[in-house]
């Protein structure tokens, strides 16, 4: 058997092995499942001893976890209170000794407000908000009362001097005296008017003074700021109307701006008034593009980024210092009108056109609205008046009475008043012609020349008219040829001729010539006459002779009547020598 099992298939040895290793394998394996069946009964016990340790530890870390939440909202608390006290501190030291840290201290006390404003679910937290607004309230007072204090110590007017510094150099006036300007009440009524145009305005440079230091500004802003987030708007306004308001009017006072009521002009002597109204528009200039234009760039700065409040404050400081300067001038445009107002009205007019875009920038926003429109109307009433003005002037021309004669037939003062007039209106064309553009439709040159034609026309009516008061028709012809003659030449060497043309100047030669003719005729028909035989026995010689009177008698009367004769042809000489200059 055993020799048969050496002896056996190797085949049968090894299935033999593998059942074997299979049996001890399925041995193992059952012993493992009951080996791990008992580790399962064993974590199912322990998992059941461990539950409450593991409850117990997370509530233990829970607690941590809020313990360590409480204590950083308990800093978050302290850390408000702490800074709560060191604004508090400072706020109680006022703004005196340091500014900027006294408004930091009231942004800090703002943020703590908040910040318990929003926690009220704190113990006292109302207690807490009381405190901080009355802190707040007082600090804010603190604030008020140094926003003046600083405003009013660098609030000075400026003198006149500084003013004429800031002009250009044609502007500066030539004398010491406020406001002056020169000699504006002399014979010549465009004579400020010439200077000026003269000067190039258009592109002179002015320089609006510092009214108040640079470095000062930005405290001011600061403070007023932290008033206006107070909502203490309206204090605030009162404050800076108060302080600054008065300081420009009293700048423009030592200017030499007066208040002058309508009755006050009225009332006035025109030489005294047209030097007024020359200071006018010079003050004018400095109030517009010196004194404003310095005041608008305060108020742009302290109120930066509050433009409404902004545009309020600039139009309460400006409103009397405009109403004083702009009632003068509206009560020239409503006083009784005269020949001799029209060029100051003209002048008048001219500055407020120039100063026109400047008053729109300047005086922007609904605030100053009526300042613009105040601005605006005299414009319009200065214009209307001139215009009437100028309408009278041409009725006057025609209408004047003056019975002043001229014994000689030279050239009457109207004449030469009218000529002068009218020289003295082309200084002011680019003037007429904005005023033809308001007022009346057409070409505006067309309009200046018909107004001027119609001036002498007017002119020439009222000098036929004079010339019937000669009782010598001689006379009468020289009287008219001589004032014609004037006007001609005149218009000839003036900028007249451009405007009334060659065909007016021609015309009107003609008629010198006519009246010239008239005037040999007439009075050398009288010279004959006197040189006549007939003349002389007619005035008496004859008659002596005739009844055999005395021949030595009849020649002394003869020479008499001869020499008296010769007399009146020396007159008529130079009556004709007067005429041909």
């Amino acid at each position: 058997m055993v020799a048969a099992a050496a002896g056996g298939d190797p085949l049968t040895e090894r299935a033999a092995l593998m059942r074997e290793s299979l049996q001890k394998s399925q041995t193992i394996t059952d012993g493992m499942v009951s080996i791990l069946g008992s580790f399962d009964h064993r974590l199912s016990a322990l998992e059941t001893a461990m539950r409450p340790t593991q409850i117990r530890t997370h509530s233990i870390r829970k607690a941590h976890e809020n313990i360590d939440k409480t204590l950083k909202a308990a800093e978050v608390v302290l850390s408000q209170f702490d800074t709560f006290r060191q604004a508090e501190a400072k706020i109680l030291k006022g703004p005196h000794e340091d500014l900027e840290s006294y408004l930091a201290a009231i942004d800090q006390l703002r943020n703590n407000l908040q910040f318990f404003t929003g926690n009220k679910s704190f113990k006292s937290t109302d207690a807490v908000l009381n405190h901080a607004n009355s802190l707040l309230a007082k600090a804010i007072s603190k604030l008020e009362e140094e926003f003046k204090q600083l405003l009013a110590s660098y609030s000075k007017a400026v003198e006149p001097d500084r003013l004429f510094e800031c002009l250009p150099s044609s502007l500066r006036p030539s004398t010491g005296s406020p406001g002056h300007q020169g000699d504006s009440g002399g014979t010549n009524p465009s004579h400020a008017h010439s200077d000026h145009h003269n000067g190039n305005l258009e592109n002179a440079v002015y320089t609006p003074p510092t009214l108040i230091p640079p470095r000062i500004l930005p405290l001011l802003h600061d403070l007023a700021q932290q008033m206006v987030h107070a909502g203490d708007q309206q204090q605030l306004l009162k404050d800076y109307r108060d302080t600054r308001s008065p300081v420009l009017e009293e700048s423009l006072r030592k200017l030499g701006v007066e208040k002058l009521s309508k009755d006050d002009v009225q009332r006035m002597q025109w030489e005294l008034l047209e030097a007024k109204i020359g200071n006018w528009i010079h003050f004018m200039r400095i109030a517009v593009k010196l004194l404003f234009a310095g005041e608008r760039k305060v108020c742009d700065q302290i109120f930066e980024g509050f433009d409404s409040l902004r545009d309020q404050c600039f139009a309460d400081v400006t409103s009397s210092s405009v109403t004083v300067l702009l009632s003068f001038g509206e009560a020239i445009a409503r006083s009784k009108r005269s020949p001799e107002k029209l060029f100051v009205l003209l002048d008048m007019y001219e500055i407020m056109r120039e100063l026109h875009s400047e008053i729109e920038t300047l005086f922007k926003g609904k605030a100053c609205s009526e300042i613009r429109e105040s601005a605006l109307g005299l414009t319009k009433r200065l214009a209307q008046t001139a215009q009437e003005t100028f309408g009278d002037f041409e009725e006057a021309v025609e209408k004047d009475a003056t019975k002043t004669a001229v014994s000689d037939g030279t050239v009457h003062p109207l004449t030469s008043y009218v000529i002068n007039y009218v020289k003295f209106l082309f200084d002011y064309q680019s003037t007429l012609k904005q005023l033809f553009q308001e007022f009346e439709n057409g070409d505006d040159t067309s309009q200046l020349a018909s107004v001027t034609m119609r001036i002498m026309q007017a002119l020439q009516i009222n000098l036929e008219g004079k010339s019937k008061q000669y009782k010598d028709a001689a006379l009468t012809h020289l009287f008219l040829m001589n004032n014609i003659h004037y006007m001609v030449r005149s218009v000839r060497r003036s900028e007249a001729k451009d405007l009334l043309g060659d065909d007016w100047v021609q015309r009107h030669r003609r008629v010198v010539q006519q009246h010239a003719n008239q005037y040999k005729r007439n009075a050398w028909a009288k010279i004959l006459q006197c040189l006549s035989i007939q003349g002389l026995t007619s005035s008496g010689g004859s008659s002596a002779a005739g009844v055999g009177g005395d021949t030595g008698s009849s020649s002394g009367a003869s020479r008499a009547l001869v020499k008296d004769r010769c007399h009146f042809l020396e007159n008529n000489f130079v009556s004709l020598f007067l005429a041909g200059k």
